[in-house]
């Protein structure tokens, strides 16, 4: 069976040792995206959106941080703590959604307490562009040809000739639309209840949705760590399990507690 080839080369403009790479361009990019999709709800809940290029640059921090940090201790520590220059390498790939969550957690915070915002309300409308921003990141994997997926001989299959000749899953693809279909769950919940319930559940919602799927798809994914342990969960699993229970907690409190406002 022929399958689609896919050979694009991961840089965009080579001018010497500088690089202008396709995963830093829809990675960035994806932020200046969730940078409108923000002035949208700003100016939708009558809030000053000049705050917003101030959050862009924490978000932005928090994610790379960690995000690279996860990545680098999580699925490749012996690599890292050998070459620990590497970890600054953060335009070759190697970030970890898990990581880029925490970062982003604390990043909000500190960021509500300076402009003296509520932390769960931005936190809330945050997770909008958290999906448009976990998609755009698998597109970049995609141009990187990493993050593969087990052979396969679905008619559907990609070879990375830049790999191999061995037809895969592409699970880049499989999560980068998982993740879009997120995102319009949580614009299309956001548009329909009230601000006040959608503050107590959009962050249920994605994370139960978004690690979910991280879990299940792990199955079509190649290992990811260079260690391997005698659990039956991979390294992805067991990040996502505490997220999944957290967020499916984090709704249940979501309903209960909206019911008890409106008895």
């Amino acid at each position: 069976m022929q399958h689609f080839i896919w050979n694009v080369n991961p840089n965009i403009l080579e001018l010497g040792p500088l690089q202008l790479r396709w995963y830093g361009l829809l990675f960035v990019g994806s932020f200046f995206l969730g940078l409108l999709l923000l002035q949208w709800v700003y100016k939708r809940e009558n809030r000053n959106p000049e705050v917003l290029d101030n959050l862009l640059l924490y978000i932005m921090a928090g994610a790379v941080i960690g995000a690279r940090l996860m990545h680098c201790f999580a699925y490749e520590p012996e690599f890292y703590l050998s070459h620990p220059v590497e970890i600054l390498k953060v335009w070759k790939g190697g970030l970890a959604s898990h990581g880029g969550l925490l970062g982003v957690l604390v990043a909000l915070y500190l960021f509500a307490k300076k402009y003296k915002e509520n932390y769960m309300w931005l936190l809330s409308r945050v997770a909008m562009p958290g999906a448009l921003t976990a998609a755009f990141v698998r597109f970049g994997n995609l141009f990187n040809s990493e993050i593969l997926g087990l052979p396969t001989d679905k008619p559907w299959a990609i070879v990375f000739e830049r790999v191999d000749m061995i037809p895969r899953h592409p699970v880049q693809l499989y999560e980068a639309f998982s993740y879009l279909t997120l995102l319009l769950i949580l614009v299309m919940v956001y548009r329909k209840v009230s601000p006040a319930f959608a503050t107590k559940i959009l962050p249920g919602i994605f994370l139960t949705f978004m690690f979910i799927l991280r879990f299940l798809l792990e199955y079509t994914k190649t290992r990811q760590a260079d260690y391997t342990t005698s659990l039956p969960f991979t390294t992805g699993q067991m990040l996502s399990i505490p997220f999944i229970l957290i967020g499916i907690i984090w709704i249940i409190w979501a309903f209960k507690s909206h019911r008890k406002e409106i008895a």
